[in-house]
């Protein structure tokens, strides 16, 4: 069903067009920013604690009080906006729910309205679905998570519209939805991805005012978790806390992205390859520094310090497949807990109450750390193997993901994980170093466009054939072999989605 009257209206899409001409100018010039910084790296320059607002990190400040119904947090589920997983995700059991109009959704024009339509259904009482494959009747439970949501990156545009992504996700849900969510006892609750500066969580608190001054909401009405999934963001936690304070209610270590940008932004030089992204865990080298960072700024300013992902999902049919994943995400989330974590993620309702074990209370915000983690803590690489298997892991895993996402899913299963386009871009741009600077597997081959070709040809002839691979696998290629890394592969993608 087409609900575009619902959600296209003329003063819904009038109050989008306000925010573009106001912010889209400074929008513009952060993306540029961001490009010059880059030129900057490629020079030899490393992420730094900025001098110019050493006073903010100094200061004895902290953000807004928090409301009553995000002060329990200990796992938030996440994934797409489609009207099933919406009704699933409310009724699993977790606390919070992020339903994501960015990294599991393929922003297709029908997933975008029919996602902004499931959400309007959710605040009006009209939230069910009904099954047409399997007869089976989805209906909302008396208790429900909290509903947050994730607009899109300030990179992404909405291209049938001719605004940003950003703006179009944001503004369209807090203008249908914000005071029925007042009423409910809730709020307008949001997660913020994919932040490089504090300059640009400076535009999202300008667009939070606009927003609160057009609704007649009191300042600070709206409230954020910003998601710390770049390698500059991470050395600006206190500035971005600060120039949101009025609206933030925490961080979140968004650790698939961090390694991304990790590679994009730092790993343009042969001095810096990465090992097998298998090899790049939580408790080891800079995923871990920044961890214990997130949680010792956090704690310090009142907010919330968020964990990461579980990606794992229950293997129907196979209870030791299951029990090696359940054993895989306690032992993540009682490391989270014990770092002092308020709370985590997981992307599949069977493993809300696996994670629930770990955080025995409904927040840490008490517990102040000295992580006495430096800038050198923070830039350290992670050590282990380059393997063949890597390469092959990299080539199957990006392929697959984004002939799912061209046909329309941004959230994948594949090979007993739930994947996203993090997890896609961290695939293209380590074979991308890896096949640029000629690194060296752990047999002692070097990474060859032969080598890559050979391993690709294998890797694709396993696959069920279909246009969506075969455009795939061209893309992934473009990526892989270009003399330019590209900054997200969603952007040529969405070149190809309707």
């Amino acid at each position: 069903m087409d609900r575009s009257n619902d959600i296209l209206t003329p003063d819904a899409l009038a109050f989008v067009a306000g925010m573009h001409r106001r912010f889209e100018g400074r929008r513009q010039e952060l993306l540029a920013a961001r490009a010059e910084r880059q030129q900057a790296f490629d020079a030899g320059a490393l992420p730094d604690f900025l001098p110019e607002t050493a006073a903010i990190r100094a200061g004895d400040w902290t953000v807004a009080p928090i409301p009553a119904d995000l002060m329990d947090r200990r796992v938030e589920i996440t994934g797409p906006t489609d009207r099933k997983m919406v009704i699933n995700a409310l009724n699993s059991g977790a606390q919070c729910f992020m339903a994501d109009f960015e990294d599991a959704t393929a922003p297709s024009w029908a997933n975008m309205v029919e996602g902004q339509a499931n959400l309007y259904d959710y605040w009006r009482g009209n939230l069910s679905y009904d099954d047409p494959a399997s007869g089976k009747s989805y209906r909302l439970n008396d208790e429900r998570a909290v509903l947050m949501v994730r607009p899109r990156g300030w990179h992404l545009d909405e291209r049938h519209v001719g605004v940003s992504g950003s703006l179009f996700d944001f503004g369209l849900y807090i203008w249908h939805n914000a005071h029925l969510a007042l009423e409910a006892g809730s709020g307008p609750y949001f997660y913020l991805p994919k932040l490089e500066s504090h300059h640009e969580a400076a535009l999202w608190s300008d667009v939070f005012a606009y927003a609160e001054e057009r609704l007649e909401l009191a300042r600070g009405t709206i409230k954020a978790t910003v998601l710390i999934e770049t390698i500059p963001a991470a050395f600006e936690m206190d500035e971005i806390l600060h120039a949101l304070k009025e609206n933030v209610v925490g961080l979140n270590c968004g650790r698939w992205d961090y390694i991304f940008s990790t590679i994009k932004r730092l790993g343009r030089t042969p001095e810096r390859l990465t090992p097998d992204r298998a090899a790049m865990t939580m408790d080891k080298a800079f995923l871990a520094a920044y961890s214990l960072k997130l949680v010792e700024t956090c704690h310090r300013r009142g907010a919330f310090a968020m964990g990461g992902m579980a990606a794992q999902i229950p293997v129907k049919g196979d209870d030791d497949a299951n029990e090696i994943a359940f054993a895989k995400v306690r032992a993540d989330k009682a490391r989270e807990a014990r770092n002092g974590h308020d709370g985590t993620w997981v992307a599949h309702p069977g493993m809300v109450g696996i994670a629930q074990e770990a955080f025995d209370r409904p927040n840490q915000l008490d517990r102040k750390i000295e992580s006495g983690v430096t800038r050198e803590d923070m830039l350290r690489l992670h050590e282990g193997p380059r393997t063949e298997a890597g390469v092959r892991e990299n080539v199957r895993v990006g392929v697959q993901y984004i002939a799912a996402w061209l046909a329309g899913r941004g959230a994948v299963p594949l090979y007993n994980l739930m994947e996203d386009a993090a997890t896609a871009e961290i695939c293209r741009t380590q074979l991308w170093q890896w096949l640029r600077f000629g690194a060296a597997l752990d047999d002692g081959r070097v990474v060859t466009r032969a080598l890559f070709d050979a391993i690709l040809a294998d890797e694709m002839a396993a696959l069920p054939q279909s246009r969506e691979l075969d455009e795939a696998r061209d893309l992934f290629v473009q990526l892989v072999t270009a003399d330019e890394l590209e900054e997200f592969l969603t952007i040529p993608a969405y070149a190809k989605l309707d």
